[in-house]
């Protein structure tokens, strides 16, 4: 996505040491939170949130060494990255992305789709077949190529974000219409409180 935004006071907390950014090409997970390579003491951390940055694709790729899930996961060079609800690739279900595809308020779209991944591993609804999802995936590249021009590989919904919003809502059941009235619905700018609940 060519827009970026940080939360509020996100760099209030990197100076004050709450949030701490490292590169690390290496590190190993311990008791303790993080030893990053090069560092002789383990970071103790609550969380650790792994940006992968720029060539992501490249970086999900990688994490398969066998040629056909590498295959599977770059799919052709003149479509999206071919990831149902831009998260779980049809012929490799057993894995789920989050945070590959973007949009004007990652965490916003993050947050959605775990929930989505969620209701899924809980048994609220099931996958449609292979065939069906990459149907669907066909018909998103469509969209994104509209919507993204030359872009479009990157896969920034943020021109889609509320219809893909939509679509989690129906595969889990809920009513995609959030907001409580007709002009509310119409005049009301959607957010996360929007979909806290079902």
């Amino acid at each position: 996505c060519l827009i970026s935004t940080v939360p509020e006071k996100f760099y209030d907390k990197v100076e004050e040491g709450s949030i701490i950014l490292k590169k690390a090409p290496e590190f190993r997970f311990c008791k303790r939170g993080i030893l990053i390579d090069g560092e002789v003491e383990p970071l103790n951390s609550e969380l650790v949130i792994l940006a992968t940055g720029f060539r992501g694709e490249k970086k999900l790729i990688d994490v398969f060494e066998s040629q056909l899930f590498q295959d599977c996961l770059s799919g052709s060079p003149n479509s999206i990255v071919p990831l149902y609800r831009e998260c779980i690739h049809p012929r490799i279900p057993q894995l789920a992305v989050i945070g590959f595809s973007e949009s004007v308020a990652n965490l916003y779209t993050s947050e959605i789709r775990c929930r989505w991944l969620a209701e899924l591993l809980a048994g609220t609804f099931e996958l449609p077949s292979i065939e069906k999802m990459e149907e669907d995936i066909e018909e998103w590249d469509k969209y994104m190529k509209r919507s993204s021009g030359q872009y479009y590989r990157r896969s920034c919904i943020g021109a889609l974000h509320i219809w893909y919003n939509d679509q989690l809502c129906r595969d889990m059941g809920w009513n995609p219409k959030r907001k409580k009235g007709f002009f509310a619905e119409l005049f009301e700018p959607y957010g996360p409180t929007d979909y806290v609940s079902p």
